[in-house]
């Protein structure tokens, strides 16, 4: 299933003029993205947020019928609407003590999540996943992973982070590659 692990260590990772706000697992205030795309040309402006929320599930609907959101993700598409509601109820309400899951907004919608998994010690597992993928190719993603990056390091203490993805998961692998992440197997 998955072909390409990557991993970074955050001194590698460039991370400049981001401020991030809050402390612990609980983010109270939303955290603008500043843009730091090497060639200037995109103005995105994202936030990461809060914990996600059980309100948030008529959103994950619609990312369930996304045929290329649910290829990239291992989602299975059109899932029953029960399954899927256990699935982020229990996402919500009882995650696992070594997981944060946080929302990313873009233009006042939740568009997406990031998580940061398997935290222990100092190292953490990163995962991005936007919605949309009409929205795929604007550096939401990047912007969004940046943000969870700095949070990871200056909260957790996180310095290093590793990631897995399908080997065609091309836009994934350049996401990561772009934040300096480094093919392992």
């Amino acid at each position: 299933k998955f072909g390409i692990f990557l991993v970074g260590y955050i001194d590698d990772i460039h991370i400049n003029n981001l401020r991030v706000v809050g402390a612990g697992n609980n983010w109270n205030q939303h955290k603008k993205a500043v843009n730091l795309m090497a060639d200037g040309s995109v103005d995105i402006e994202c936030f990461v947020t809060n914990k996600i929320k059980l309100e948030d599930f008529e959103t994950v609907v619609t990312w369930s019928k996304d045929e290329n959101f649910c290829a990239a993700n291992d989602w299975q598409q059109n899932r029953n609407a029960e399954e899927l509601y256990s699935w982020w109820f229990n996402c919500v309400t009882n995650p696992p003590n070594d997981f944060i899951r946080l929302g990313i907004e873009y233009q006042h919608q939740l568009v997406g999540y990031g998580d940061l998994a398997r935290i222990n010690g100092s190292t953490a597992e990163l995962g991005i996943a936007i919605g949309d993928s009409n929205l795929w190719g604007h550096g939401i993603g990047v912007q969004a992973a940046k943000q969870i990056i700095t949070y990871a390091s200056s909260k957790l203490g996180i310095t290093m982070l590793e990631a897995e993805t399908h080997e065609t998961n091309l836009r994934a692998i350049k996401l990561l590659e772009k934040l300096g992440f480094n093919e392992i197997s």
